[in-house]
């Protein structure tokens, strides 16, 4: 289940910046399929477009944290060859 089904019974979703890049994509999917879907007020549909935005910047963050870990190790692997 993504982080907000597991946040439905609080008044507040977990913070952006303490999810993991499993639970940011997770929920999301389930963001663009809530808007994709349709039927909410304007209001509600920006503040979950800008939760979906938040998202997105902290996949791309744990992506760029990820991909930086490799050419590192790649790095360092490469320096021990020679």
């Amino acid at each position: 289940m993504s982080e907000a089904g597991e946040n439905a019974d609080r008044d507040e979703p977990t913070p952006v910046a303490e999810l993991g890049y499993e639970a940011a994509r997770d929920e999301l999917v389930d963001v663009v399929r809530i808007l994709e879907h349709g039927g909410l007020d304007l209001d509600a549909s920006l503040a979950l477009w800008e939760r979906g935005e938040a998202l997105a910047t902290r996949c791309e963050e744990h992506l760029a944290g990820a991909r930086k870990r490799v050419e590192d190790a790649i790095a360092r692997t490469e320096i021990e060859d020679e």
